[in-house]
Protein backbone atom coordinates (compact mmCIF):
# COMPACT_ATOMS: atom_id res chain seq x y z
CA UNK A 1 0.00 0.00 0.00
CA UNK A 2 2.81 2.39 0.87
CA UNK A 3 4.59 1.51 -2.39
CA UNK A 4 1.46 2.27 -4.42
CA UNK A 5 1.21 5.66 -2.74
CA UNK A 6 4.87 6.45 -3.35
CA UNK A 7 4.89 5.40 -7.00
CA UNK A 8 3.00 8.40 -8.45
CA UNK A 9 4.98 10.80 -6.24
CA UNK A 10 8.31 9.40 -7.40
CA UNK A 11 7.14 9.32 -11.02
CA UNK A 12 6.26 13.01 -11.00
CA UNK A 13 9.45 13.85 -9.08
CA UNK A 14 11.59 11.95 -11.60
CA UNK A 15 9.97 13.80 -14.50
CA UNK A 16 10.55 17.20 -12.88
CA UNK A 17 14.16 16.34 -12.16
CA UNK A 18 14.79 15.02 -15.69
CA UNK A 19 13.34 18.20 -17.16
CA UNK A 20 15.77 20.31 -15.14
CA UNK A 21 18.69 18.09 -16.09
CA UNK A 22 17.68 18.17 -19.76
CA UNK A 23 17.66 21.96 -19.96
CA UNK A 24 21.04 22.17 -18.15
CA UNK A 25 19.46 24.05 -15.24
CA UNK A 26 21.36 22.13 -12.57
CA UNK A 27 24.68 22.61 -14.36
CA UNK A 28 24.10 26.34 -14.85
CA UNK A 29 23.21 27.00 -11.20
CA UNK A 30 26.07 24.85 -9.91
CA UNK A 31 28.48 26.80 -12.14
CA UNK A 32 27.14 30.10 -10.78
CA UNK A 33 27.64 28.95 -7.18
CA UNK A 34 31.17 27.71 -7.93
CA UNK A 35 32.32 30.87 -9.71
CA UNK A 36 30.88 33.26 -7.13
CA UNK A 37 32.22 31.20 -4.22
CA UNK A 38 35.73 31.04 -5.65
CA UNK A 39 35.75 34.77 -6.35
CA UNK A 40 34.65 35.47 -2.76
CA UNK A 41 37.12 32.98 -1.27
CA UNK A 42 40.12 34.36 -3.15
CA UNK A 43 39.27 38.03 -3.65
CA UNK A 44 36.94 38.75 -0.73
CA UNK A 45 39.75 40.54 1.12
CA UNK A 46 40.90 42.65 -1.83
CA UNK A 47 39.52 45.81 -0.22
CA UNK A 48 41.89 45.23 2.69
CA UNK A 49 44.77 44.66 0.28
CA UNK A 50 44.77 40.87 0.69
CA UNK A 51 44.26 38.37 -2.14
CA UNK A 52 43.94 34.63 -1.65
CA UNK A 53 42.24 32.27 0.75
CA UNK A 54 42.28 33.82 4.23
CA UNK A 55 40.35 31.52 6.60
CA UNK A 56 37.28 29.33 6.75
CA UNK A 57 35.65 31.87 9.08
CA UNK A 58 36.07 34.73 6.64
CA UNK A 59 34.97 32.54 3.72
CA UNK A 60 31.77 31.36 5.43
CA UNK A 61 30.94 34.87 6.61
CA UNK A 62 31.31 36.16 3.05
CA UNK A 63 29.39 33.28 1.47
CA UNK A 64 26.48 33.74 3.88
CA UNK A 65 25.76 37.13 2.33
CA UNK A 66 25.93 35.63 -1.17
CA UNK A 67 23.63 32.73 -0.32
CA UNK A 68 20.99 34.92 1.35
CA UNK A 69 20.60 36.94 -1.85
CA UNK A 70 21.06 34.22 -4.45
CA UNK A 71 19.51 30.95 -3.26
CA UNK A 72 16.08 32.36 -2.26
CA UNK A 73 15.78 34.05 -5.66
CA UNK A 74 16.76 30.88 -7.53
CA UNK A 75 14.37 28.74 -5.47
CA UNK A 76 11.44 31.11 -6.01
CA UNK A 77 12.07 31.35 -9.75
CA UNK A 78 12.40 27.57 -9.95
CA UNK A 79 9.09 26.74 -8.29
CA UNK A 80 6.70 29.64 -8.86
CA UNK A 81 5.06 27.99 -11.92
CA UNK A 82 5.04 24.40 -10.65
CA UNK A 83 1.24 24.29 -10.43
CA UNK A 84 0.01 27.48 -12.09
CA UNK A 85 2.13 26.69 -15.15
CA UNK A 86 0.38 23.34 -15.56
CA UNK A 87 -2.96 25.11 -15.11
CA UNK A 88 -2.22 27.68 -17.83
CA UNK A 89 -1.00 25.03 -20.25
CA UNK A 90 -4.18 23.05 -19.68
CA UNK A 91 -2.26 19.98 -18.54
CA UNK A 92 -3.31 20.14 -14.87
CA UNK A 93 -6.74 18.60 -15.49
CA UNK A 94 -5.10 15.90 -17.59
CA UNK A 95 -2.67 15.07 -14.80
CA UNK A 96 -5.44 14.94 -12.20
CA UNK A 97 -7.43 12.61 -14.46
CA UNK A 98 -4.66 10.05 -13.97
CA UNK A 99 -4.59 7.76 -10.90
CA UNK A 100 -2.87 10.38 -8.77
CA UNK A 101 -4.16 12.55 -5.94
CA UNK A 102 -3.57 16.28 -5.66
CA UNK A 103 -1.28 15.74 -2.67
CA UNK A 104 0.79 13.19 -4.59
CA UNK A 105 1.10 15.59 -7.52
CA UNK A 106 2.12 18.44 -5.22
CA UNK A 107 4.70 16.36 -3.37
CA UNK A 108 6.06 14.92 -6.59
CA UNK A 109 6.52 18.37 -8.08
CA UNK A 110 8.21 19.62 -4.93
CA UNK A 111 10.53 16.63 -4.52
CA UNK A 112 11.71 16.79 -8.12
CA UNK A 113 12.45 20.51 -7.91
CA UNK A 114 14.01 20.09 -4.46
CA UNK A 115 16.37 17.40 -5.76
CA UNK A 116 17.46 19.63 -8.66
CA UNK A 117 18.02 22.61 -6.39
CA UNK A 118 19.83 20.58 -3.73
CA UNK A 119 22.07 18.88 -6.28
CA UNK A 120 23.10 22.17 -7.87
CA UNK A 121 23.82 23.67 -4.43
CA UNK A 122 25.90 20.73 -3.22
CA UNK A 123 27.81 20.39 -6.48
CA UNK A 124 28.46 24.13 -6.75
CA UNK A 125 29.74 24.61 -3.22
CA UNK A 126 31.27 21.14 -3.10
CA UNK A 127 33.57 21.93 -6.02
CA UNK A 128 34.87 24.89 -4.03
CA UNK A 129 35.67 22.57 -1.11
CA UNK A 130 37.54 20.26 -3.49
CA UNK A 131 39.54 23.15 -4.95
CA UNK A 132 40.34 24.59 -1.53
CA UNK A 133 40.89 21.36 0.41
CA UNK A 134 44.60 22.09 0.84
CA UNK A 135 43.68 25.22 2.79
CA UNK A 136 41.20 23.44 5.07
CA UNK A 137 41.76 21.07 7.95
CA UNK A 138 39.18 18.54 9.14
CA UNK A 139 37.48 21.07 11.42
CA UNK A 140 37.19 23.63 8.61
CA UNK A 141 35.73 21.03 6.25
CA UNK A 142 33.20 20.05 8.93
CA UNK A 143 31.97 23.62 9.31
CA UNK A 144 31.95 24.15 5.56
CA UNK A 145 29.81 21.03 5.26
CA UNK A 146 27.41 22.52 7.81
CA UNK A 147 27.26 25.70 5.74
CA UNK A 148 26.40 23.65 2.63
CA UNK A 149 23.65 21.79 4.50
CA UNK A 150 22.13 25.01 5.83
CA UNK A 151 22.23 26.43 2.28
CA UNK A 152 20.25 23.44 1.04
CA UNK A 153 17.68 23.92 3.82
CA UNK A 154 17.33 27.61 2.95
CA UNK A 155 16.68 26.72 -0.67
CA UNK A 156 14.08 24.12 0.30
CA UNK A 157 12.29 26.64 2.55
CA UNK A 158 11.96 29.19 -0.25
CA UNK A 159 11.02 26.46 -2.70
CA UNK A 160 8.12 25.60 -0.37
CA UNK A 161 7.06 29.24 -0.47
CA UNK A 162 7.31 29.16 -4.26
CA UNK A 163 5.03 26.12 -4.48
CA UNK A 164 2.54 27.83 -2.17
CA UNK A 165 2.58 30.89 -4.44
CA UNK A 166 2.07 28.65 -7.46
CA UNK A 167 -1.03 27.13 -5.88
CA UNK A 168 -2.49 30.47 -4.78
CA UNK A 169 -1.92 32.35 -8.06
CA UNK A 170 -4.35 31.96 -10.96
CA UNK A 171 -1.99 33.31 -13.61
CA UNK A 172 1.67 32.68 -14.26
CA UNK A 173 2.48 36.38 -14.54
CA UNK A 174 0.89 37.04 -11.18
CA UNK A 175 2.80 34.12 -9.64
CA UNK A 176 6.10 35.52 -10.93
CA UNK A 177 5.27 38.92 -9.46
CA UNK A 178 4.42 37.36 -6.11
CA UNK A 179 7.69 35.38 -6.18
CA UNK A 180 9.75 38.53 -6.72
CA UNK A 181 7.76 40.38 -4.04
CA UNK A 182 8.39 37.49 -1.62
CA UNK A 183 12.12 37.70 -2.31
CA UNK A 184 12.13 41.46 -1.72
CA UNK A 185 10.21 41.10 1.54
CA UNK A 186 12.26 38.37 3.17
CA UNK A 187 15.70 39.34 1.84
CA UNK A 188 15.53 43.14 1.79
CA UNK A 189 12.50 44.52 3.62
CA UNK A 190 12.01 42.30 6.66
CA UNK A 191 15.19 43.29 8.51
CA UNK A 192 14.58 46.96 7.72
CA UNK A 193 11.14 46.68 9.30
CA UNK A 194 12.64 45.14 12.43
CA UNK A 195 15.22 47.90 12.66
CA UNK A 196 12.47 50.48 12.20
CA UNK A 197 10.50 48.79 14.99
CA UNK A 198 13.50 49.00 17.29
CA UNK A 199 13.97 52.69 16.56
CA UNK A 200 10.31 53.71 16.86
CA UNK A 201 9.81 51.80 20.13
CA UNK A 202 13.00 53.09 21.68
CA UNK A 203 14.52 49.61 21.88
CA UNK A 204 11.64 48.01 23.83
CA UNK A 205 11.82 44.94 21.59
CA UNK A 206 15.57 44.53 21.94
CA UNK A 207 17.00 41.35 23.39
CA UNK A 208 15.11 38.06 23.33
CA UNK A 209 11.95 39.56 21.83
CA UNK A 210 13.88 40.83 18.85
CA UNK A 211 15.63 37.48 18.47
CA UNK A 212 12.33 35.59 18.36
CA UNK A 213 11.06 37.91 15.64
CA UNK A 214 14.05 36.88 13.52
CA UNK A 215 12.63 33.35 13.37
CA UNK A 216 9.80 34.70 11.19
CA UNK A 217 12.28 34.97 8.33
CA UNK A 218 14.02 31.83 6.96
CA UNK A 219 16.88 34.00 5.67
CA UNK A 220 17.57 35.18 9.22
CA UNK A 221 17.34 31.62 10.51
CA UNK A 222 20.00 30.66 7.97
CA UNK A 223 22.13 33.59 9.08
CA UNK A 224 21.86 32.58 12.75
CA UNK A 225 22.79 28.99 11.90
CA UNK A 226 26.04 30.10 10.33
CA UNK A 227 26.83 33.00 12.66
CA UNK A 228 26.95 30.63 15.63
CA UNK A 229 28.87 27.90 13.82
CA UNK A 230 32.29 29.46 14.49
CA UNK A 231 33.50 31.89 17.13
CA UNK A 232 35.22 34.19 14.63
CA UNK A 233 32.12 34.32 12.44
CA UNK A 234 30.12 35.74 15.35
CA UNK A 235 32.47 38.66 15.62
CA UNK A 236 31.92 39.50 11.94
CA UNK A 237 28.16 39.94 12.45
CA UNK A 238 26.44 42.37 14.78
CA UNK A 239 23.56 39.90 14.80
CA UNK A 240 25.40 37.78 17.34
CA UNK A 241 25.04 40.50 19.95
CA UNK A 242 21.22 40.36 19.89
CA UNK A 243 20.66 36.60 19.56
CA UNK A 244 20.76 34.57 22.80
CA UNK A 245 22.89 31.46 22.92
CA UNK A 246 19.78 29.29 23.29
CA UNK A 247 18.70 30.22 19.76
CA UNK A 248 22.20 29.59 18.47
CA UNK A 249 21.75 25.83 18.91
CA UNK A 250 22.03 24.21 15.45
CA UNK A 251 19.36 21.62 16.25
CA UNK A 252 16.92 24.33 17.32
CA UNK A 253 17.53 26.40 14.21
CA UNK A 254 17.41 23.28 12.06
CA UNK A 255 13.99 22.52 13.51
CA UNK A 256 12.82 26.06 12.73
CA UNK A 257 14.06 25.71 9.15
CA UNK A 258 12.26 22.37 8.86
CA UNK A 259 9.06 24.14 9.94
CA UNK A 260 9.62 26.72 7.21
CA UNK A 261 9.82 23.84 4.73
CA UNK A 262 6.79 21.93 6.01
CA UNK A 263 4.27 24.70 6.79
CA UNK A 264 4.10 26.33 3.34
CA UNK A 265 3.72 22.87 1.80
CA UNK A 266 0.90 22.09 4.24
CA UNK A 267 -0.83 25.35 3.33
CA UNK A 268 -0.34 24.63 -0.36
CA UNK A 269 -1.91 21.19 0.07
CA UNK A 270 -4.87 22.70 1.96
CA UNK A 271 -5.41 25.35 -0.72
CA UNK A 272 -4.93 22.89 -3.58
CA UNK A 273 -7.80 20.69 -2.47
CA UNK A 274 -10.88 20.81 -4.77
Amino acid sequence: MLFMELTPILTVAAKEFRDRMRNRWVLAVALVFTVFSLVIAYFGGAQQGQVGFRSIEFTIASLVSLVIYLIPLIALLLGFDAIVGERERGSLDLLLALPITRLELLLGKYLGLALALSLSTVVGFGLVAVLLWRHMNANALFHYGGFMLSSVLLGLAFLSLAVLISVLARERTRASGLAIATWFFFVLVFDLLLLGLLVTTGGQFAGDSFAWLLLLNPADVFRILNVFSLEDVRTLYGLASVVPQSLGNPLTMGGVMAAWIALPLALANWRFKP
